[in-house]
């Protein structure tokens, strides 16, 4: 169950959905907590598993990955830790973590017992002696680890970035098992440092050898990124393609996502799986060492060699034929289809609503939504956005500025941007607004309504429009035709429609607001001949406002590197005549 921001609110399991659901909206016995958790609810999201223990099993992994704040029972349950190494900061540090992020972060476990990850962290420290405060400063002083002798005090630059960050490699060699390659790298620096004479320096690598090889010998290291497998299913309809991927760790599922494309008709399984592959994975820090596959793809040799190269491990794509493999990939591409089922079904069935309501000629694939932002007629912008294939495209928003409206006249302004919107698509349909709408929605009642049709009727087309009018509340009350007359529709079609009001709101707002912000940058400096926009920015950050330089000496001005006397005079001039 999710909340209306997407975020996992409770993850139960039933046989029968149907009878399990139910019993949560029942208007009698319920507890605070359920009541509370059935308000929060936005949406739900299920997952087909082939029997109850494998529903049982997943159920406790999502929870454990998820931490509901409704599933009260395993509260006290903990996830397992990793070790972290964030290769992005200047000095890297390493600690312990229990949330795994997608966050160009190299993580290490996970490690079934904390004891073990906390021992391996106090030895890297020791033995590494990098620094262990967590939010890094530089400073003149260096902390006491510094003087013990368990850090290279790179606060107060007593160690380059170089040295440092050979150190955090030595590091992630070690955590991934590499123990050859590691020793091999410090009896190297170990017999220079001898061979220089400097033995002190010698025997510290020596010891930190014999440390990692006992280390190593005590404890087994499972890194996530030699243990992890990702299994893709897809399924396909006559507009979309879904691919589902499960993520399998330590041969658990502990969580999926899914994809819907289009446009891909003329494309074999294969090639939409092999372009998925590339898309998603390549580039990705976090690729799994075996990606599971229904069946071969012809680049799949050149494309394990390009994941195994970025990922620096050997990363397989595997298309298993039996066994516990072959389950897992049947079971993501039978969740591809049941999650394209619904999302096809639910898309149809609103768009085919508004085709039988709206009395369309043909059914509504493309829909266009416009909205007209201003403050008292300044900075007049309009904001358009698309619905394809019954969801919103932002990557298909488009903003405009009112070029031939000045004051505040919405309907005048909805006139001309409708009109130069069509006229895009009739000058080149490979536009970048491409072809026509089959229906247009504007923001607001009937003026702009009309507005639109009169911008259809210059252009020589024929499109429904239809105006979206909102409540004292503004929201979304309803559609309204140009006879004034509401139009009654299902409660999903208001939802989608609110959405698709509200987006294109927010983009002509956004727009506005940016041009709105631009113009306040403009100062009455930029009147002056002889200041561009450094000198600008050089006299507010000495003197604070514009208001500051006005009342300041000619002498004052001249202390800004660039203003001479014959500009400081013009700029006191310019300023006391304003």
């Amino acid at each position: 169950m999710k909340d209306k921001d997407d975020n996992i609110i409770y993850v139960g399991k039933a046989i029968s959905l149907k009878n399990r659901v139910r019993q949560y909206f029942r208007k009698n016995n319920k507890t605070a907590r359920i009541e509370k958790m059935v308000s929060l609810i936005d949406h739900f999201e299920y997952i087909v598993t082939d029997n109850e223990a494998e529903a049982l099993i997943l159920e406790c992994n999502l929870i454990k990955k998820n931490r509901p704040k409704f599933n009260v029972l395993l509260k006290d349950d903990k996830s397992y830790p990793y070790i972290r190494v964030d290769i992005k900061e200047e000095y890297p540090s390493v600690y312990i973590t229990r949330r795994l992020r997608n966050d160009g972060a190299k993580y290490f476990g996970p490690y079934a017992n904390p004891g073990s990850a906390k021992e391996m962290v106090d030895f890297i420290k020791k033995r590494f002696k990098i620094r262990q405060c967590r939010n890094f400063k530089s400073n003149k002083r260096v902390c006491l680890n510094y003087h013990i002798g368990r850090c290279l005090g790179p606060c107060a630059n007593n160690v380059s970035k170089e040295e440092y960050m050979k150190q955090i490699e030595q590091i992630m060699m070690f955590l991934e098992g590499k123990i050859d390659g590691i020793k091999k790298e410090l009896e190297n620096d170990m017999k220079k440092a001898a061979a220089e004479q400097k033995y002190e320096e010698a025997a510290d690598i020596r010891d930190k050898i014999m440390a990692i090889e006992n280390i190593s010998q005590k404890q087994k290291v499972s890194n996530i990124n030699a243990n992890d497998i990702d299994v893709i299913g897809i399924a396909r309809n006559e507009l979309y393609v879904c691919v589902e991927v499960f993520f399998v760790r330590g041969s658990k599922m502990i969580g999926r996502e899914h994809y819907f494309l289009n446009e891909l008709r003329d494309m074999t399984n294969k090639e939409i799986i092999s372009g998925f592959i590339k898309q998603y994975y390549v580039g990705n820090a976090n690729t799994p060492s075996k990606i599971m596959i229904e069946e071969e793809i012809e680049d799949e040799e050149i494309l394990s060699n390009i994941l195994s190269e970025e990922a620096d491990k050997k990363v397989e794509i595997k298309s298993p034929k039996r066994g516990e493999k072959l389950r897992f990939v049947e079971m993501a591409k039978n969740n591809a289809r049941v999650t394209l089922e619904n999302n096809a079904q639910d898309k149809y069935e609103i768009l085919n609503e508004l085709k039988e309501i709206l009395n369309l000629n043909k059914f509504p694939n493309k829909i266009e939504t416009f909205d007209i932002s201003n403050i008292s007629g300044t900075n007049i912008v309009a904001g358009m956005c698309v619905l394809q294939d019954g969801k919103i495209n932002k990557s298909l928003s488009r903003r405009f500025k009112v070029k031939t409206v000045f004051g505040q006249d919405d309907p005048r302004c909805m006139e001309e941007v409708i009109e130069r919107r069509i006229k895009r698509s009739l000058d080149s349909a490979s536009s970048g607004f491409g072809k026509l709408p089959d229906l247009i929605f504007v923001d607001g009642g009937i003026t702009q309504i009309r507005a639109a049709l009169e911008a259809c009727k210059k252009c020589n087309v024929v499109i429904p429009i239809y105006g979206m009018v909102k409540n004292d509340k503004h929201r979304t009350r309803a559609l309204i035709n140009e006879g004034k007359i509401e139009i009654p529709l299902s409660e999903n079609a208001m939802n989608l429609i609110t959405r698709f009001q509200d987006t294109v709101h927010d983009t002509a707002i956004e727009y506005h607001r940016k041009l709105r912000d631009k113009g306040m940058l403009k100062s009455t400096l930029d009147d002056i001949e002889g200041i561009g926009e450094k000198k600008k920015q050089l006299l507010l950050k000495q003197f604070g406002s514009v208001e500051k330089i006005k009342s300041a000496k000619i002498e004052e001005l001249m202390q800004v590197k660039g203003v001479n006397e014959r500009l400081a005079k013009n700029i006191v001039d310019t300023l006391k005549k304003g």
